[in-house]
C-alpha cells in the first residue's frame, strides 16, 4: 500500500530595507533547504534597489518567490501584519519570521517548524537565551541590553519565555487566524513582545528552540533608540490592556 505524504505549506516572511548585499544569498540558502519553503520579502520602499533584485530572482523561482512592495519605512510590525494576511488568504499552513541580514540561520528553519508540526507547539521561538546567551559578534553592552530587556519583559507580562523580543519564529496558522491582528499597536521591535505575549494569553502552547544569532556582516543594522523606547513603555500598557481572540 502506497504511503500517502502530505506537504504542509510553509512560508518564511523576510522585511527588507536596504538588504541588498545580503538578500539574493539568504533567498538561496532558503530554497536550498528540503521541505518546499517559500519566501514573502516585505520591502519598504528600499532606496538600494533590494525589491528590483527581488524582482529577478523571481523570474528564477517564480512559484517560490513573492514580493510585496511598499512605499517609505513603515514599521516592521506593520510589514509582518501585511505579510501574515497575504499569507492566510492564500492558504499557508505554517508562516515564519526571519530576518534578511543571515543573523537567523536558514538550516534552523526545519528546528522550528518541527517543533510546531511534531513537537505540539503553536509558536516556537527561535531563543538566543533558553540555553545560556548564544550571540555571536554583539557589543558586551547590547547583549547586556537585550538579555536584561527580556528579564524585564518576563517579569512585567509574567511570560516564562527568556527571548521575548526574539524575531526568528513559526507560528501555526492557528495562531494567526486567532489573533485580531488588526488590533496589534506596536510597529517596532515592540511588536516582538506584543505577538508573543499575545499567543501566549489565548492559551497557545509555545517552544523555544535553542539558536546562535550571529550579528549581521553586510549592510547596516536597523535598530534605533526609538525602538527601545516603544517596547520599555508599550510592554506596561500590554500588562494592563484586555487582550482577545478576534470575534
Amino acid at each position: 500500500m502506497t504511503k500517502l505524504i502530505v506537504m504542509d505549506r510553509k512560508i518564511v516572511i523576510i522585511p527588507t530595507y536596504n538588504e541588498k548585499e545580503n538578500i539574493e544569498a539568504i533567498t538561496r540558502r532558503v530554497f536550498g533547504l528540503e521541505g518546499g519553503y517559500e519566501i514573502l520579502v516585505i520591502d519598504d520602499g528600499s532606496p538600494d534597489g533590494t525589491a528590483a533584485i527581488v524582482k529577478e530572482l523571481i523570474k528564477e523561482f517564480p512559484e517560490r518567490l513573492h514580493l510585496i512592495e511598499r512605499s517609505g519605512k513603515l514599521g516592521l510590525g506593520t510589514a509582518y501584519i501585511a505579510g501574515f494576511k497575504w499569507a492566510l488568504e492564500r492558504g499557508y499552513d505554517y508562516v515564519f519570521e526571519m530576518d534578511a541580514d543571515f543573523s537567523h540561520d536558514p538550516d534552523d528553519l526545519p528546528r522550528l517548524h518541527a517543533a510546531c508540526a511534531e513537537g505540539g507547539a503553536d509558536l516556537s521561538i527561535g531563543s538566543r537565551y533558553c540555553d545560556g546567551v548564544s550571540v555571536i559578534n554583539w557589543p558586551i553592552g547590547r547583549i547586556v541590553m537585550s538579555y536584561y530587556a527580556s528579564a524585564y519583559v518576563r517579569t512585567v507580562l509574567g511570560i516564562k519565555i527568556y527571548d521575548t523580543t526574539a524575531g526568528f519564529k513559526c507560528y501555526s496558522r492557528k495562531v494567526l487566524e486567532t489573533i485580531d491582528l488588526d488590533a496589534v499597536k506596536m510597529k517596532g521591535y515592540g511588536f516582538q513582545i506584543e505577538m508573543k505575549y499575545t499567543t501566549y494569553k489565548l492559551g497557545f502552547k509555545i517552544k523555544e528552540v535553542p539558536v546562535i544569532f550571529v550579528n549581521r556582516k553586510l549592510g547596516t543594522s536597523k535598530m534605533s533608540s526609538g525602538i527601545f523606547g516603544e517596547a520599555f513603555w508599550g510592554v506596561i500598557a500590554l500588562r494592563f490592556r484586555k487582550l482577545k481572540a478576534k470575534a
